[in-house]
C-alpha cells in the first residue's frame, strides 16, 4: 500500500510540474487549475489514508494490520 500512496504523490507532483509548463507555454487557464485540483484531491487523499486518527492509528496501519 506504500507503494500506492508513493506513486499518488508523485503523480501529484507531476500534475503540478505539468499544469505550471502548460500555463506558462499556453496561457491558459482552466486545465493547468483542473490538473492542479487533481493534485490537491490526490495530496487530500494520500493524507487520508497515512495520518493517525484519534487513537494514533492510520488507515494504512490497519490495513496491514490485517493482512
Amino acid at each position: 500500500m506504500n507503494i500506492v500512496l508513493s506513486i499518488v504523490m508523485l503523480a501529484a507532483f507531476a500534475l503540478l510540474a505539468g499544469a505550471f509548463a502548460l500555463w506558462r507555454r499556453t496561457g491558459e487557464a482552466k486545465q493547468p487549475a483542473l490538473m492542479v485540483l487533481l493534485a490537491v484531491i490526490a495530496v487530500a487523499n494520500v493524507m487520508i489514508w497515512a495520518l493517525p486518527d484519534a487513537s494514533g492509528v492510520a488507515p494504512v496501519d490497519q490495513i496491514e494490520a490485517a493482512e
